[in-house]
């Protein structure tokens, strides 16, 4: 329970998961903390620079539940510093001839970076593996919905026809992005820190670069090569990337939103028996979920934008960057988590209503046959005489009823240049043109790269 509705017992659900807090909850993160510096303890220990019994006396002590955390939070508020109570804390708990060498010549940000990058691990972890069941989703209705002709939309009005199964491939596809994006960034974001005071390492003398690449070894980190205290970038791309992926997912959501509109109605997000649309308006269906993946969207880019802001720094070490990520940083991926968690639950039961499809093309009274039929009179009449022409018969349509069929048969500068039952062939079988080879060529390749990947992440 907290003062912020994002930890409620009643509302959490919706802003983070339970696996992602396991990450970022204050206890589990002192934990990981506390890990760091036993491994830091043992590097320098293996090195000989702190005794070995005191680094073993460090791991043997570095436990959360062992910790006054109430007596660290007094001196941190106290001291001003941010790990000053920790390491007061720790003091506390250490045998006297261990206790001068915990977090030997280690800064805040040597642990909280480190922390941050074994963080990016573990989320990095989660959404490779819900983006890669995400993909599977996306890819089984894109196959199963090949042929399904829909209307397509532009600018939220009936376009021309396409099918579901594209769709749904180009939601498929989107995801492969991240998915190769993340595959392509790890590299780059898991890294570690140790660069004492102002990156030089001076405290360990000529021992310093030794000592930072078998600390990175001993968390599971890579060595960065160069201290990276005022260097962002790493973190701000991860950001970054949460947030397309969220955004991706909330453009899933919207359509789904969208289609699922009872006038529409060809898409439904899966629901439960114990759901509730309305408490005054018991008919409702309302898309929960999928108008949630929008909000969770929106928070995840204004944390993006913090983290972006953190770039600009100054110097050596720079507060006012670094320390809002401790907040930002933590609430983009809990949010993303969330949306992750809830586009897999609407994807995978998603309902996809045929007939409404097909309904809904054939309530357009076949003008959404317009572009076959401008595409068949361009060669003969020139393409923009074609569209004048067309314009004509469809402004009568609207205005004085009837079909767009009927209309084009009655239009002499029109019926000349189609043989005979050519438009009612165009009207009856609208044609969403490469729609399936686009959704076979997506597949084909996506089963490739899953086929060639592994499932854990990196």
């Amino acid at each position: 329970m907290g003062s912020r509705v994002t930890d409620w017992a009643l509302y959490g659900h919706l802003w983070g998961t339970d696996e992602l807090r396991a990450v970022f909850d204050e206890r589990p993160r002192i934990q990981a903390w506390l890990d760091i510096l036993v491994e830091l303890a043992r590097a320098q220990a293996d090195l000989g620079i702190v005794p070995s019994g005191a680094a073993e006396a460090i791991a043997e002590g570095a436990k959360v539940d062992r910790l006054d955390l109430d007596f660290v939070a007094e001196e941190t508020r106290g001291s001003g510093h941010s790990t000053l109570g920790l390491i007061h804390g720790m003091q506390r708990i250490l045998p006297p001839e261990a206790s001068e060498w915990i977090y030997y010549g280690a800064t805040v940000q040597d642990l909280t970076d480190t922390w941050t990058a074994l963080a990016m691990k573990k989320v990095g972890a989660v959404a490779w593996r819900d983006l890669r069941a995400i993909e599977r989703c996306c890819l089984d209705l894109a196959v199963r919905h090949r042929d399904s002709v829909m209307a397509g939309r532009t600018h939220g009005q009936p376009g021309a026809p396409v099918t579901f199964g594209l769709k749904a491939a180009g939601w498929a596809d989107e995801v492969r992005r991240h998915l190769d994006r993340l595959r392509d960034g790890a590299p780059r974001w898991l890294v570690g820190q140790l660069g004492g005071a102002v990156g030089t390492l001076a405290f360990f003398g000529d021992r310093g670069l030794e000592l930072r690449e078998a600390f990175c070894r001993r968390v599971g980190l890579a060595d960065p090569g160069i201290s990276w205290l005022t260097s962002r970038d790493r973190l701000s791309e991860f950001v970054g990337l949460l947030a397309m992926i969220a955004s991706t997912l909330a453009r899933i959501g919207t359509e789904v939103y969208e289609l699922q509109r009872p006038e529409i109605g060809e898409l439904r997000e899966p629901t439960s028996p114990g759901a509730v649309g309305s408490i005054t308006m018991p008919h409702k269906r309302n898309p929960e979920a999928s108008e949630h993946l929008v909000t969770l969207s929106r928070l995840v880019r204004a944390q993006a934008g913090v983290i972006l802001e953190g770039m600009v720094q100054e110097h050596e070490r720079d507060g006012r960057g670094w320390k809002a990520e401790w907040v930002a940083f933590p609430e983009a991926c809990l949010l993303t988590g969330a949306a992750l968690s809830f586009a897999k639950g609407i994807l995978s039961g998603l309902e996809v209503d045929e007939a409404a499809m097909r309904r809904n093309l054939e309530a357009a009274r076949g003008a959404l046959s317009s572009e076959q039929v401008l595409a068949r009179l361009a060669p003969a009449l020139g393409k923009h005489r074609a569209q004048a022409l067309l314009q004509e018969v469809l402004t009568a349509v609207r205005e004085e009823g009837g079909s767009f069929e009927d209309a084009l048969a009655t239009s002499p500068d029109i019926a000349e240049h189609l043989r005979p039952g050519e438009v009612h062939e165009l009207v009856a079988r609208p044609d969403p043109g490469a729609a399936g080879a686009m959704v076979d060529l997506v597949v084909r390749r996506a089963e490739e790269a899953r086929a060639g990947e592994t499932d854990e992440w990196p």
